[in-house]
C-alpha cells in the first residue's frame, strides 16, 4: 500500500488498530544516518514509547557526535557493534519502521536481517523510487524531510497534542538539517507552520542550531581550509568540485560528520549550479560522493546513472571504486553530455 500526501483514512485506521495495544517495535534509519534520519527515528521512538510500546532504534552504524545530544539518542543500538542483540530485536519485532530510506540496501550490514524479518513493515520516506517491501508505505518526494512526514504521521493519528518538547526537538533537527536551515525549495509555508508549532511545543530553535552548526573542533576547521584550497571550478559547465584524500583526512584527525556541508562551498559560488565533493575512504575501498545542484538539474538522476547512488533532485549521494583521481576524471568526462542542462 502506498500512503501519499495526506494519507487515506482506511490505512491510517489500520495503523491505529495495530498501535492500539503494546507492540515490540524496531525503528531503523539508513546507514551513516544524518540529522533527518536520527531526528525522525528518535521522534517516532519517543512517541511510541510514551504510548506504551516496547520501542528500540537500531542504526546500521555510528553517526556524528553533533547528533548525540538529541533526546532519545542515548539508547540507539548500532548494528555493526552489537549484531547479536540487534538481530534478536529485529526477529522479535511486531512492527518495523524504516525511516528516511526506501530500499534495504541503504541499511548496509542490516540488509539481510531486514529481508529475513517477519514483522510488519511501515516505510516513511521522501526519496524517489521506493521499493515495495513495506505493507504500509508513506512516500512523498515533495516533503522537506522525513521529520516533517513524522509530524504529519502523528497528526493523522490524531495525536499532535502528544508531541512533547523532546519529540518537537527531534523533529525540528531533521527539518532544519534537511532543508539547509530552511533555504531549499522543499521548504514550504506548511513546513514553516510546523516549525512554529514545534517551537510552541518546546523546541528551542537557538539551542538546536548551536548544537548542530556551532560546535566545531580546531581540526575540523583546519580540514575545512583544506577543502576550500582543493576547490576547483569548471566554469564552462557551471560546476565546482572538492576532493579530500584519506591522507588529508587523517592529517586533520577526521571524525564522522566532519565533512558535513562541505559540498555546499562550491554551490555558494556565483554562477555555479552543480557541486560535488569526492572523499576517499580507504577503509571501505570507495570514494564517497555528495552532489548538490540549483534549479532543475537533477543530481539524483546524475548519481543513479553514473555513481550507484541517488537521492533528491537537488541533493544526492553516490560512490565509486575507481580511486580518487580516476573518479574525478570520470566525473569531468561525463559533464559534456550534460552541457545543455548545465547552461540553463
Amino acid at each position: 500500500m502506498y500512503i501519499r500526501g495526506l494519507m487515506n483514512t482506511s490505512e491510517i485506521s489500520e495503523i491505529k488498530e495495530l498501535l492500539s495495544t503494546p507492540k515490540n517495535i524496531v525503528i531503523v534509519p539508513h546507514k551513516n544516518p544524518d540529522g533527518d534520519a536520527i531526528g525522525s527515528t528518535t521522534a517516532l521512538h519517543q512517541y511510541l514509547k510514551n504510548k506504551g510500546h516496547n520501542s528500540i532504534i537500531i542504526a546500521p552504524n555510528d553517526y556524528p557526535s553533533f547528533l548525540k545530544w538529541i533526546p532519545g539518542e542515548d539508547g540507539v543500538i548500532k548494528f555493526d557493534g552489537d549484531q547479536e542483540r540487534a538481530k534478536e530485536y529485529i526477529a522479535q519485532a511486531d512492527l518495523i519502521f524504516t525511516l528516511d530510506f526506501n530500499h534495504f540496501s541503504r541499511a548496509g550490514m542490516m540488509e539481510r536481517s531486514l529481508n529475513e524479518a517477519k514483522g510488519i513493515y511501515v516505510m516513511i520516506d521522501h526519496h524517489q523510487a521506493p521499493d515495495d517491501y513495506a505493507k504500509y508505505t508513506y512516500s512523498d518526494t515533495t516533503m522537506s524531510s522525513t521529520c516533517q512526514m513524522i509530524y504529519h504521521f502523528i497528526e493523522k493519528l490524531g495525536d499532535v497534542d502528544a508531541i512533547t518538547p523532546e519529540i518537537a526537538t527531534s523533529i525540528y533537527v531533521g527539518i532544519m538539517t534537511d532543508t539547509g536551515s530552511f533555504r531549499f525549495r522543499s521548504t514550504t509555508s506548511v513546513t514553516h507552520r510546523i516549525i512554529a508549532d514545534l517551537i510552541d511545543k518546546g523546541a528551542d530553535n537557538t539551542r538546536i542550531h548551536q548544537q548542530i552548526y556551532d560546535t566545531n573542533s580546531y581540526s575540523r576547521l583546519q580540514l575545512q581550509g583544506v577543502a576550500l584550497k582543493n576547490l576547483k571550478v569548471l566554469p564552462g559547465y557551471k560546476t565546482a568540485y572538492i576532493t579530500l584524500s584519506q591522507e588529508e583526512l587523517d592529517e586533520h584527525k577526521f571524525r564522522k560528520g566532519d565533512t558535513e556541508g562541505f559540498v555546499n562551498f562550491g554551490l555558494s559560488l556565483d554562477g555555479i549550479i552543480f557541486a560535488a565533493i569526492f572523499i576517499e575512504n580507504k577503509g571501505e575501498g570507495i570514494i564517497k560522493i555528495s552532489l548538490r545542484s540549483k534549479g532543475d538539474f537533477s543530481v539524483n538522476e546524475f548519481s543513479r546513472a553514473h555513481f550507484e547512488g541517488g537521492g533528491h533532485t537537488n541533493a544526492a549521494g553516490g560512490k565509486s571504486e575507481l580511486g580518487l583521481e580516476k573518479t574525478v576524471e570520470k566525473f569531468i568526462s561525463i559533464l559534456p553530455s550534460y552541457k545543455n542542462e548545465l547552461e540553463i
